[in-house]
């Protein structure tokens, strides 16, 4: 899904963002989000370590 959007729609999103959210708390958002998709990550990992190691019993 986020593989199809190129330079010119991350630029759209990341002014649309500054416009409603205002410069001061776009990183507080960005550490958010970033926090957000680290924790997914892992979470996604664990499931598919828990699946592999199950599968081998």
């Amino acid at each position: 899904m986020l593989s199809n959007i190129g330079f010119p729609g991350l630029f759209l999103i990341l002014v649309i963002a500054l416009i409603i959210f205002g410069p001061s708390k776009l990183p507080e958002i960005g550490k958010a989000v970033g926090h957000s998709l680290r924790e997914f990550k892992k979470a996604t990992n664990d499931i598919m370590n828990d699946d592999k190691d199950n599968s081998g019993k």
